[in-house]
C-alpha cells in the first residue's frame, strides 16, 4: 500500500500524445500559468494581514484596542486606537496591492502565440498552453514552455511524431532523456532537441514545437526560487527594538502600579472626595497597570509605521524621476518596483552580478590583428575609419582604423590574404541572403560573427555553406571549398580546425585557438615570428582585448585519405570514442605554420569599469556569477578591472573531486591568512532567541581574486564544505564563479546571506538570473536583450549597469541616512513625550491622569510634529549627489549600520530620558508657588500642562533643526508652520466658544490667554529648550574635533571648497592588464558536428555576382617560407623586431583623495 501511494505521488515517467489534450489532461500536468505575484483576490486579505501583523507593533496596537474596550481600564476612547490602526493597515495593504498588480500586469504569460488546433493555427495566450500542444514560434519570440523541436524554417528539419515518453520535471538544464515513437519505431531524444522556456528564438523565421513541460514544471521555473516577502535590516532591527520597548513599557507600568498600591495604602483615603478609591489595593494596582499601558502607548506610536511607508514611497519616486538614470537609447527610465526596500540600498556589502548583458553588451568588435609579425590597428580617437566603399558587400557598421591593412589586401600580400581566408573558412557561422548582396551572419557566438565580418569587409566574403562545401568570395571571385572535416572546439582543446580542399585541389588545414595551445603545435621554423607575435599579443591583452592565434598546414592527399579512414572508425567506436578522436586531432594538428593573431573587444557597457571602481572604493565586494566558460569570464574580469595584475594572486579552483576542491580552497585561504585558526571564525549572534552562526570578516594583507568553475562550485556548496568556500571567498577582493546554473547562483547568494551579517544585491538581465534576484536582499533587473523576466522579478530596474552606482551611492545612501535620522528623531520626540507622563505620575497619586490635555495628545503626532520630520526624511542630504559620487567612502557607515543601531537607539533613549526630566521639572519649578502679573495664583494643573506642551513642542523643533543638514523652502514651511499651527490650535481649543459646544473635551478654557502672556513662561520655554539640546551640541562639537566621521570630513572639505559640485575630471588612459586571454570563443561544443551533419542549414545563397571593385586578384593561397619580416615585395614589414623591445608604460586612473 505504501509503495502504491508513492508511485502516484512521484512522477517517474511522462507520457505525451501530440495534440491530444483529452489524453494529456488525464495526467493532470501543470498548465503554463506562471505566478510571479504574491497574492490573488482570495488570499490577499488574510496573507497581507498576516504579513503586516508580523510587525510586532501592529499586533501590540491590536492588543491595546482590546484593552480600550474595557471601561474599568481605559481612560481613552476606543476610536483613538482603532482609527489609526485601520488607517495604517489600509494604507500598507493598498501599497502592497498596487505593487503586486504592477507585477501581474507585466507578466509575459499574457503575450500571444499561435497554437496548432484541429489542423489550423489559432492565436492563444501563454497561460493557455497545455502539455502536448503543438505551438508555433516566430523569430525573436520567447520560448513559451519547454518544447521538443518538431520543425523549423530551416530545411531538413521536418519531424513526424505520435507519442513521447520522457523524464519527469527536474531542474537539470544540461540534460534531457526521452523516446519518440513513430510507426512503431522508437527514437532517442536528448538535450539538443529541446528548446527551454526563457530562451529566445534567433536566426529562424519560425518553428513548431511540442510542449513537454509547462509553467512551474519547466526547467527554468524549477531553477527559480519562490517569491518571498523581503524586509529590510531596519525592519528586522525594529522588531527587536519594539520588544525592548515593550519590556521598558511593562517595567514603567509595573513601577507605577506598585506606586499606586503604596500610595493607596498610605494616602488614598485622604482623597476620596476627588478620586474613587478601590478598597482592594492589589486590584487597584492591577487596573492601574493596564491604564498606564494605554496612556504610555505613545512610546511606540502607530504613526511611526505610516510615516515610514510615506518616506519609502517618496524616496521611490525620486528613483523613478531621476533623469540621469534614464537611458535614451531604449527609452527606459529607472523604476523602483517595490517601495519597501529603499534604505536597504544604502547598506549593500555584496553584489552578485551576471556577466553577459549585465557587464557587457555581448557585442564583439574586431579591433586589431598581427599578420606575419606586423601589427595592424590604430587608436580610434586619432584616426578616421577605413573607407570600404570599394567593397559593395561590406558591412556598413564595421569600423577599422588602420589603412595599411586595406592596402595590404589590395596589394595581394600572400600573408594578408591567407589571414582573412582562414577567418572566412574556419568557423561555424551561417549566412542568410534574403536578397542579393544583403548578407546576414548568424553566429552561435558573437566572437565568430566579429571575425567573419572582418574578413567580409576586407574582401573575403563568406556567402554560404552546405554540409560538404563552404563558398566564399575572394576579392570579387566566388570560390567553393570542399569541407572535408571540422575538428570542433571544446574546453580542453581550446581550438578549432577545418580541413578543406580548394578549387585547385590542394588540401589545407586551418586552425585558430588559444596562443598557448597553438604555440605548442607550431613548426620550429616559426620561432622568430612567434616572438614578435607574442609581443603583439601582450599589447592587445594590455588593452583588454581577447586574442586568438591563427595557423595553417598543407596536407598530403595520401596521408589525409588514411587519416580520414581512421577518423571514421573512431567516430563510430562504441568505446573510448572521445579519446580516440582526440588522439587523431592531436596527430594532424602539429607542425603548423603561424599566420598571425586577432584581437577582439568584448564591449563592456558604458561606464562599467568606472562603476565597479567606485563600488570597490565604497568597500562593496563584487561576485560575478556567470554561465560562461572560465576563460571568457576571466577575460571580462581583467577587462573591467575586477581582476588586476597588481593583485597578489588570483586563485583558480577547477578540481573534479570533493577532496581536491577542499584542498585547493584551504591552500588558497592559508596562503592569504597563514595564521588563521580553524575554529575561531564563527561568532554567535542572538536574534529573538535564535543563535545563527555568523562568519566574521578576516583581515588579510594584499588583494586576492578567486575563480571557481561550476563543477567545483557544486562540491563547494555542499553542507560539509560551504563554510570553507565562504571563508576563502570572503577574504578575496573579487570572486568569479563560472559555468554556474541558475540554481547555483541562488545557492551562492543564500550562503552569503546565511553566514554573513551583510546586505546582498543581485543584478542580472535574463531569465537565468531570476533565482538569484529573488534570493538576494535586493534584486535589480536590467531591461536588456534577454527579455523582461529579470525585471519582472526584481525590486529595482534600469537599462544600464552604470546606473547601479547612482542607485546605491546617491539614492541608497540618502534613503538610509534619511530613514535613520527619522527613526532617531521619532523615538526621541515620542520617548520624551511619554517619559513626562512617567514623572508626572509621582505627583498625581499614580492615578493614570495625563499631563497633557486630550487635544494635545491627539494632535502631537498627527499635526504638531508630523510634517517637520517628514520634510527632513524626504529632502535632507548631508552632501549633494555630485559629492556623494566623488567620495564613495561616504557609503561605508551604512554597511556598518552606524547611523541607526541598538547603540544609537540606547543613546536616543538616554537623551529622551534626560530631556523629559528637564521638560517636567524646569516648568514645575518655574511655576511652583508663583503669581501672575495680576496677582492671581499661577500654579494650577492647566497652566502647568500648557507650559509643558509649549516647551516640548519648541524643544523637538529645535532638535530637528539641529539634525537637519539641508534646509529647503519646504523644510522651513513645515517647521515654522507646525509651530504656528500649535499656537493657532491651542488658542482655538482653549476658547469659551468650543467649551460651550463640548465642555468635557475643551476644559482648558482661557488657559492659553492667561498663561502665555507671562514673560516668565517664555523664559521657561527658552531655558528648557537650551538645556535639552545643550548635551547634543557639546557632544557633536567635541566628537567632530577629536574623532570626526567621514561625513564630517567631506562636509568640511566641501565648505572649504565653496563649490556646489565637484569639477569633472579627465580619466586618463588605463592599462588594464598585460595578461593574454587564453581563448576568445564563448560558443559551445558540438557545432562542428552540427555543420557537417546537414541539420539546421539554410538554403543555398542566391547566385552571387561580383560584389567588389577588385584592385588585384589572388587565384589562391600559395604558401611561402615563414619568417618574421618576410615580404613578397621585398620590403621589410616589421623593422621594429630588430630593436630590443621596451616595456609598455602602464597608466592608471588615480583620483586625489584627502583621506
Amino acid at each position: 500500500k505504501c509503495n502504491f501511494s508513492i508511485y502516484f505521488l512521484l512522477e517517474v515517467e511522462r507520457k505525451i500524445r501530440a495534440n491530444d489534450r483529452e489524453y494529456n489532461l488525464s495526467f493532470k500536468y501543470a498548465t503554463n500559468s506562471i505566478k510571479t505575484s504574491k497574492y490573488n483576490p482570495f488570499t490577499f486579505l488574510p496573507l497581507n494581514l498576516f504579513e503586516q501583523f508580523q510587525r510586532i507593533a501592529n499586533a501590540y496596537f491590536l492588543f491595546l484596542l482590546i484593552l480600550q474596550v474595557i471601561p474599568a481600564i481605559s481612560s481613552l476612547s476606543w476610536f483613538t486606537t482603532v482609527v489609526p490602526l485601520v488607517l495604517v493597515l489600509s494604507v500598507t495593504a493598498a501599497k502592497d496591492a498596487i505593487d503586486d498588480i504592477v507585477k501581474l500586469c507585466g507578466l509575459c504569460g499574457r503575450h500571444p502565440f499561435f497554437s496548432l488546433f484541429h489542423n489550423r493555427l489559432i492565436s492563444e495566450k501563454w497561460m493557455n498552453v497545455q502539455v502536448g500542444d503543438i505551438i508555433k514560434l516566430e523569430n525573436n519570440q520567447f520560448v513559451t514552455a519547454d518544447l521538443l523541436l518538431l520543425s523549423s524554417s530551416e530545411p531538413l528539419n521536418l519531424v513526424y511524431i505520435e507519442t513521447v515518453c520522457c523524464e519527469p520535471p527536474n531542474n537539470r538544464l544540461d540534460r534531457f532523456t526521452g523516446t519518440l515513437t513513430f510507426n512503431s519505431q522508437k527514437y532517442s531524444l536528448d538535450n539538443e532537441r529541446v528548446l527551454l522556456r526563457g530562451c529566445t528564438l534567433r536566426n529562424t523565421d519560425w518553428c513548431f514545437g511540442l510542449v513537454l513541460f509547462a509553467g512551474p514544471e519547466t526547467k527554468l521555473m524549477q531553477n527559480c526560487g519562490k517569491s518571498t516577502f523581503k524586509r529590510t535590516s531596519i525592519d528586522r532591527l525594529m522588531n527587536v527594538l519594539v520588544l525592548f520597548i515593550f519590556g521598558l513599557l511593562a517595567l514603567m507600568c509595573i513601577i507605577l502600579a506598585v506606586g499606586n498600591g503604596i500610595w493607596e495604602n498610605h494616602a488614598g483615603s485622604k482623597f476620596k472626595a476627588f478620586l474613587p478609591r478601590e478598597e482592594n489595593t492589589v486590584f487597584s494596582a492591577f487596573l492601574t497597570f493596564w491604564s498606564y499601558i494605554i496612556i504610555l502607548n505613545t512610546v511606540v506610536p502607530i504613526s511611526l509605521y505610516v510615516s515610514m511607508e510615506v518616506i519609502r514611497l517618496g524616496n521611490s519616486y525620486y528613483i523613478n524621476w531621476d533623469r540621469t538614470m534614464y537611458h535614451a537609447g531604449s527609452d527606459t527610465p529607472a523604476e523602483a518596483r517595490t517601495t519597501t526596500l529603499n534604505e536597504e540600498l544604502g547598506q549593500i556589502k555584496y553584489i552578485f552580478s551576471d556577466k553577459t548583458g549585465t557587464l557587457t553588451q555581448n557585442i564583439m568588435t574586431f579591433n586589431k590583428c598581427s599578420i606575419n609579425g606586423k601589427s595592424y590597428g590604430q587608436d580610434q580617437s586619432e584616426m578616421t575609419p577605413v573607407d570600404f566603399s570599394f567593397n559593395r558587400l561590406a558591412d556598413p557598421k564595421f569600423l577599422f582604423y588602420d589603412h595599411s591593412l586595406v592596402e595590404g589586401v589590395k596589394l595581394e600580400l600572400p600573408d594578408v590574404h591567407a589571414f582573412f581566408r582562414l577567418l572566412a573558412l574556419c568557423h561555424t557561422v551561417m549566412a542568410e541572403e534574403k536578397r542579393e548582396g544583403d548578407l546576414v551572419y548568424q553566429a552561435q557566438s558573437p566572437d565568430e560573427g566579429a571575425l567573419v565580418t572582418a574578413a567580409r569587409n576586407f574582401g573575403f566574403v563568406f556567402r554560404s555553406r552546405s554540409p560538404e562545401t563552404v563558398t566564399i568570395e575572394e576579392m570579387g571571385i566566388q570560390r567553393t571549398y570542399e569541407l572535408l572535416a571540422i575538428l570542433d572546439f571544446n574546453n580542453v582543446r581550446k581550438r578549432m580546425s577545418v580541413i578543406v580542399r580548394n578549387p585547385e585541389g590542394k588540401l589545407s588545414l586551418y586552425c585558430k585557438g588559444a596562443d598557448t595551445i597553438i604555440y605548442e603545435r607550431l613548426h620550429p621554423s616559426c620561432s622568430e615570428v612567434m616572438k614578435v607575435t607574442t609581443e603583439h599579443l601582450n599589447e592587445f591583452a594590455g588593452e583588454g582585448l581577447r586574442t586568438l592565434v591563427l595557423a595553417y598546414k598543407d596536407l598530403d592527399e595520401e596521408y589525409f585519405s588514411e587519416w580520414k579512414q581512421r577518423h571514421h572508425e573512431s567516430s563510430v567506436a562504441l568505446e573510448d570514442r572521445e579519446e580516440k578522436l582526440e588522439k587523431l586531432y592531436e596527430e594532424i594538428e602539429k607542425d603548423m605554420m603561424l599566420i598571425g593573431a586577432t584581437a577582439v573587444e568584448d564591449k563592456l557597457q558604458d561606464g562599467v569599469t568606472q562603476t565597479l571602481e567606485q563600488l570597490a572604493k565604497a568597500e562593496i565586494k563584487i561576485w560575478v556569477l556567470t554561465g560562461d566558460k572560465q576563460e571568457t569570464a576571466e577575460n571580462i574580469g581583467y577587462s573591467c578591472n575586477l581582476l588586476r595584475e597588481e593583485m597578489n594572486e588570483v586563485f583558480v579552483v577547477a578540481a573534479n573531486s570533493p577532496e581536491e576542491v577542499r584542498q585547493e580552497l584551504r591552500d588558497a585561504r592559508l596562503k592569504m591568512c597563514p595564521d588563521t585558526e580553524q575554529d575561531k571564525f564563527l561568532i554567535p549572534e542572538i536574534i529573538l532567541g535564535n543563535t545563527p552562526k555568523v562568519v566574521q570578516d578576516e583581515n588579510v594583507n594584499g588583494e586576492y581574486g578567486l575563480v571557481i568553475n561550476g563543477h567545483s562550485l557544486a562540491f563547494a556548496l555542499e553542507s560539509n564544505m560551504e563554510l570553507e568556500f565562504l571563508r576563502t571567498a570572503c577574504i578575496c577582493k573579487t570572486v568569479i564563479c563560472c559555468r554556474v546554473t541558475p540554481l547555483q547562483k541562488a545557492q551562492v547568494v543564500e550562503l552569503v546571506k546565511k553566514y554573513k551579517k551583510a546586505v546582498t544585491l543581485a543584478i542580472g538581465d535574463g531569465a537565468n538570473d531570476v533565482s538569484m534576484i529573488k534570493a538576494a536582499h535586493i534584486g535589480v533587473g536590467i531591461s536588456g536583450q534577454e527579455g523582461m523576466q529579470a525585471v519582472l522579478s526584481s525590486d529595482f530596474s534600469f537599462a544600464q549597469f552604470r546606473f547601479l552606482q547612482r542607485l546605491l551611492l546617491v539614492h541608497g545612501r540618502w534613503s538610509y541616512l534619511r530613514m535613520c535620522k527619522f527613526l532617531r528623531y521619532f523615538f526621541y520626540k515620542n520617548f520624551t513625550f511619554t517619559f513626562v507622563h512617567f514623572w508626572y505620575a509621582f505627583f498625581c497619586g499614580f492615578s493614570a491622569q495625563t499631563v497633557y490635555d486630550e487635544g494635545y495628545i491627539t494632535l502631537y503626532n498627527l499635526v504638531y510634529t508630523a510634517l517637520p520630520v517628514l520634510g527632513m526624511s524626504l529632502f535632507d542630504q548631508d552632501v549633494n549627489a555630485g559629492w556623494s559620487l566623488e567620495y564613495p567612502q561616504l557609503y561605508v557607515p551604512g554597511q556598518l549600520s552606524q547611523y541607526f543601531s541598538k547603540r544609537a537607539f540606547m543613546m536616543c533613549a538616554l537623551h529622551s530620558w534626560y530631556s523629559s526630566l528637564v521638560l517636567f521639572f524646569v516648568p514645575y519649578a518655574a511655576i511652583y508657588d508663583t503669581a501672575r502679573d495680576n496677582g492671581k495664583d499661577g500654579t494650577d494643573y492647566q497652566s502647568f500642562a500648557l507650559i509643558t506642551e509649549t516647551c516640548l513642542t519648541v524643544t523637538v523643533c529645535v532638535q530637528l533643526g539641529l539634525d537637519l543638514s539641508y534646509w529647503t523652502v519646504v523644510n522651513h514651511l513645515f517647521v515654522w508652520g507646525s509651530l504656528g499651527m500649535f499656537f493657532i490650535l491651542t488658542f482655538t481649543m482653549y476658547t469659551d466658544g468650543l467649551y460651550r459646544l463640548r465642555p468635557s473635551s475643551f476644559a482648558f478654557i482661557g488657559t492659553a490667554r492667561n498663561c502665555l502672556n507671562q514673560p516668565n513662561v517664555w523664559l521657561t520655554v527658552a531655558l528648557t529648550a537650551i538645556l535639552c539640546v545643550l548635551p547634543v551640541v557639546v557632544y557633536r562639537f567635541l566628537s567632530s574635533q577629536i574623532s570626526p566621521t567621514i561625513n564630517e570630513k567631506v562636509r568640511y572639505k566641501v565648505c572649504q571648497m565653496k563649490e556646489p559640485a565637484p569639477r569633472p575630471r579627465r580619466t586618463r588612459l588605463t592599462r588594464r592588464s598585460t595578461r593574454r586571454s587564453g581563448y576568445a570563443f564563448s560558443h559551445a561544443h558540438g557545432y562542428g558536428d552540427l555543420m557537417t551533419s546537414g541539420r539546421y542549414l539554410r538554403r543555398n545563397a542566391l547566385t552571387c555576382s561580383t560584389g567588389l571593385i577588385p584592385t588585384g586578384r589572388s587565384p589562391g593561397f600559395k604558401p611561402t617560407g615563414r619568417s618574421a619580416g618576410y615580404s613578397p615585395v621585398g620590403r621589410e614589414q616589421n623593422p621594429k623586431q630588430k630593436v630590443e623591445p621596451t616595456s609598455l608604460q602602464v597608466f592608471r586612473a588615480v583620483k586625489d583623495s584627502f583621506f
